[in-house]
């Protein structure tokens, strides 16, 4: 078990100190100011209209997913990586997390070069470099003295950014005119470049998610807040193109990143509102970003020590500290357009996994899934595939090389076997698929060409017949399943004793990496047990279809052990008996031998357990040697020849044998030239329709008396209605 804690009570802010204002600051910032003229003058107002739209449409549906996480969870530190991460696991929540912290903390990058250009186009002689690393430390200082402190200085700044919009909205063309400009380009930029250019302005939402951990109600504040700012957001994003449009001339908006100065009532209003929008966004930013750093380590996902918290607020001053240099990198790099691009891309990725993870809940519909805002499953799944749609049209090679990182990072969580403490939607999810796939699979009768072996192995603790277990796992080898089954007695048959039997046999074999489910049944009469797990294993028609057992020699167990194989076959499953391997025997390695005697279908079952055989891991390069018998000199050539002709219309690799019986019994005929055989198979006789069990029992004896010299041997013995020749056809 995780030895993650839920973190302690954060600062307690309300919806709009501690939501709506970062999130609105951060939607308000760098790109309104220095390139909303920039994406109008390239993708013209309709354009412009149809980007603000769609990024908001996006923005807006996965606030909805919010709103329906939050409402249904107590929404811990973290924000976005919390609640992924509680719904779709752990693992899942790495993989978005860890690339989405990046993002966040290059998030303060964007904005903190944004206030560098908009503080460079004032004062020339500043280099935008230095700005910015000075903007940055002093930044940094306030977010580790106190996340309210920055947060009551946001206050201040959205008042000067609403100031600075009345300027814009009341001003017009200046009388004096725009002066010159440059021509107009022969080419304008691409409508999905300059969607990647405006995207970052609408994520801002991750700002105020991201406070999650220091809400004092995040299941009220969260859904309120969000969807507040993106629709304050939306109108202002849509007013500011219009009235751009009718004032300010095309090559202008393309040339000037500072024109809204120009036609702003009052100018130096529009520059404080440049300068605070840009640093309370990078300050969003910069308080975001170390909280999902801290959440990721409290759950062991990067190392603890990173999430340690200070003071009553819990403060992750050692986070920040990373972040703070994460930023400096991106900081130096200066350049507003190149790290656009990629920040649209990872908080992509995150939009999409935050609709997802609620479409996916609200598709299931578990009883755990009350959600106070109800969002409908199929309005968060269309985010996620606008979302995915968006990120591929953006850039196909960006998109997977996201994908990339998103598998490398649950990659290597998953190899560090990490646990969670909570539960997630996984399980709900394969139940889902399993009983789409169930049903489905009812309403198909078997058939050939899909035909595969789904086991049922009895073998009590595994250890004792391993090779049952093995044999079973080497002609699956992932295709099929493989279910291994014991009993105990009904003394000790309790609900925990069962349980630990169950952990036992299953750690066992995964230990050994082999995949399989496990059963143990009570009951005190061993083959009265073993018949009722013959019976009810399996659901609908995923129950065995092939039962595998040892052979028993002990005389009281012999008609049991018959009514048992009578059994298997009157319900229509295969059967194998396994001989116990001869550990000191002559033999050729990876050798298999298969005898096809009068008995059709047990010589398909033989020959398509051989081929599987010959097409797993341990057995690969083996050698498959089809073997019968003739009485006469005369049928030798024409045996031969059905068989080779088996094989080439089979596309199999093996090789055909025919020996001569002479005076031989046919059991001695096998012993003597499978004596080297690394296994061979041989069929069972089937029980004829009246057969009494103590005749079937009668021929079990006599078998195993005249087969007591073979080495590994499997006993096989078809009953599933298939048609195993059809296979080879």
């Amino acid at each position: 078990m995780s030895t993650a804690t839920v973190a302690p009570a954060g600062a307690g802010f309300g919806t709009f100190k501690g939501v709506f204002t970062p999130s609105i600051l951060t939607i308000l910032g760098v790109v309104m100011y220095l390139r909303l003229g920039w994406v109008l003058g390239n993708a013209g107002l309709v354009g412009t209209l149809v980007i603000v739209t769609l990024s908001s449409l996006v923005t807006f549906l996965t606030g909805l997913s919010i709103a329906a996480t939050a409402t249904n969870m107590r929404v811990g530190i973290g924000g976005a990586y919390y609640m992924i991460s509680r719904s779709l696991g752990l693992l899942a929540g790495a993989a978005v997390g860890v690339p989405l912290y990046f993002a966040q903390a290059l998030g303060v990058s964007f904005y903190v070069v944004g206030f560098a250009e908009a503080l460079n186009a004032t004062f020339p002689q500043l280099p935008i470099v230095g700005i910015g690393v000075v903007a940055l430390f002093a930044l940094g200082a306030l977010a580790i003295a106190s996340a309210d402190l920055a947060l009551r200085t946001q206050s201040f700044i959205l008042g000067t950014i609403v100031f600075s919009l009345v300027c814009f909205f009341a001003g017009g063309t200046p009388d004096a005119g725009f002066g010159e400009a440059p021509a107009l380009p022969a080419e304008f930029e691409s409508f999905w470049v300059v969607f990647a250019v405006f995207f970052p302005a609408v994520t801002g939402i991750e700002a105020g998610v991201a406070m999650s951990g220091d809400l004092k109600e995040p299941e009220k504040s969260l859904p309120r807040g969000t969807l507040a700012a993106v629709g304050v957001g939306w109108i202002v994003y849509v007013a500011i193109p219009i009235v751009m449009a009718a004032w300010i001339p095309r090559e202008v908006l393309l040339s000037d990143s500072m024109v809204m100065q120009k036609v702003a009532l009052w100018g130096p209003a529009i520059v404080a509102g440049v300068w605070g929008a840009t640093l309370s966004s990078a300050l969003g930013a910069l308080l975001g970003a170390p909280r999902t750093l801290q959440a990721l380590a409290r759950d062991r996902v990067v190392p603890q020590v990173l999430g340690r918290g200070h003071g009553p607020a819990n403060e992750p001053r050692i986070a920040t500290g990373i972040t703070f240099a994460v930023a400096l990198v991106g900081v130096l790099a200066g350049d507003l357009n190149a790290i656009a691009p990629v920040l649209s891309m990872f908080f992509l990725t995150s939009y999409c996994f935050l609709n997802l993870s609620a479409g996916i809940e609200g598709l299931i519909g578990s009883p755990s899934w009350r959600p106070a805002f109800k969002t409908p499953w199929y309005v968060s799944m269309l985010g996620a595939v606008i979302c995915l749609g968006i990120m591929l049209v953006l850039n196909t090679l960006a998109t997977f090389g996201a994908a990339a990182v998103v598998g490398v990072v649950y990659y290597l969580t998953g190899r560090r076997q990490l646990t969670a403490w909570w539960g997630d939607v996984r399980r709900g999810i394969l139940v889902l698929l399993a009983r789409f796939a169930i049903y489905r699979l009812d309403k198909m009768p078997p058939d050939p060409r899909s035909w595969r072996p789904n086991f049922l192995v009895l073998t009590g603790a595994p250890k004792g017949r391993m090779h049952l277990v093995e044999f079973a796992h080497a002609v699956n080898h992932g295709g099929g399943f493989l279910t291994v089954a014991a009993v105990m007695p009904r003394s000790q048959a309790t609900a925990p004793r069962v349980a630990s039997m169950e952990d036992a046999i299953s750690g066992y074999l995964d230990r050994l990496h082999i995949p399989a489910l496990v059963e143990v049944h009570a009951d005190d009469d061993v083959m009265a047990g073993a018949s009722a797990l013959v019976q009810s294993s399996g659901v609908g028609p995923l129950h065995p279809n092939t039962v595998i057992l040892g052979i028993s020699k002990r005389p009281e167990r012999l008609e049991g052990y018959a009514k048992l194989i009578l059994l298997v076959h009157r319900l229509g499953r295969n059967l194998i008996l396994m001989r116990t391997p001869d550990e000191g025997a002559d033999i050729e390695r990876g050798r298999v031998d298969v005898w096809w005697g009068g008995q059709r279908q047990n010589a398909g079952l033989m020959l398509s357990l051989g081929f599987l055989l010959q097409t797993s891991d341990h057995w690969i390069g083996s050698q498959l040697r089809i073997q019968t018998i003739v009485n006469t000199e005369s049928e030798k050539e024409h045996a031969l020849s059905r068989l080779r002709a088996l094989i080439v219309r089979g596309r199999i690799k093996a090789e055909p044998r025919v020996v001569l019986r002479g005076d031989r019994s046919p059991f001695a005929v096998i012993g003597e030239a499978s004596a080297k055989a690394d296994l061979t198979l041989v069929g069972l006789r089937p029980p004829n329709e009246d057969e009494s069990v103590e005749d079937y029992a009668a021929y079990y004896t006599r078998l195993l008396e005249q087969t007591a010299d073979f080495g590994s041997t499997a006993y096989v013995l078809a009953a599933e209605d298939i048609d195993f020749i059809r296979i080879f056809e």
